[in-house]
């Protein structure tokens, strides 16, 4: 039995497994199985998900994303910028980048233990009396709330993730109550299937619901507090469209090792 060489990275408390697949491919996009088992954190290594990185023709690496139920899933915010942090360490990148995801194109900035990740151009903006629905590379549910400390966001989360609405795919669910001229969100993961301490693409959502939210403030960037710490989101904005949406807060290795394989 061979050791399977592992770095465990964390960005705000969303915690990702990462391969360096660039001298040999270790897990393929079919290795459901082996991805879900060391995802799991009681008989693996434990983690929100895993990411391969990998070589890319052109730009300076790709990235695979899997969710900790071991299927490929879409844009990963926060592993995003943990994967750019250990590109980093690697001396594969400086301190900009450009990578591929699943959603395409990246660019990033990393300066020691702070990464800011562009995000792709946000879609499927779609505001309804109660809620928000967003794609920023992921899909999103957002709601807004005046205290989240009566929220049950496993049960309440999970219940629009399933609901008949976002069959059969599903969709993430944020919950966001605003403070101090910024928000505090927290996330029910699909994929994962519980709450995650942090959220990229859904902390993104949150940002842009908050900006649609006030139409007549000129807001450029919105600090978030996550349960696993803070990040911001900054962005340009025309009216109710949105570019130039960048991601940013820690990323750092947490340990690393190697694990029968």
């Amino acid at each position: 039995m061979r050791e399977l060489p592992f770095f465990k990275y964390q960005g705000t408390g969303n915690d990702f497994i990462i391969i360096d697949q660039r001298e040999e491919q270790w897990l393929t996009k079919a290795s459901t199985t082996i991805v879900k088992q060391l995802c799991d954190r009681h008989f693996g290594i434990g983690a929100d998900g895993l990411i391969l990185l990998e070589e890319h023709p052109v730009l300076d690496f790709e990235m695979i994303y899997f969710n900790s139920d071991g299927n490929e899933s879409s844009m990963c915010g926060n592993g995003g910028r943990c994967i750019v942090a250990f590109a980093h360490a690697l001396d594969i990148v400086g301190e900009d980048c450009q990578f591929m995801a699943v959603d395409g194109l990246h660019h990033a900035t990393v300066k020691e233990n702070w990464v800011e990740l562009r995000m792709n151009n946000v879609h499927s903006i779609k505001e309804f009396p109660d809620y928000y629905f967003l794609n920023t590379g992921s899909p999103h549910h957002v709601v807004f709330t005046d205290d989240l400390s009566k929220i049950d966001i496993i049960a309440e989360g999970r219940a629009i993730r399933y609901s008949r609405m976002y069959q059969p795919d599903g969709t993430n669910v944020n919950f966001v109550e605003e403070k101090n001229n910024g928000i505090e969100v927290l996330t029910y993961e699909r994929g994962v299937e519980n709450e995650t301490l942090s959220c990229g693409t859904g902390v993104t959502a949150a940002a842009i619901s908050y900006a649609l939210r006030h139409p007549e403030e000129e807001i450029k960037e919105v600090p978030i507090r996550t349960k696993g710490g803070f990040l911001k989101v900054r962005f340009q904005k025309e009216e109710k469209h949105f570019k130039d949406v960048w991601l940013c807060g820690p990323a750092m290795q947490v340990f690393s090792g190697t694990i029968p394989f």
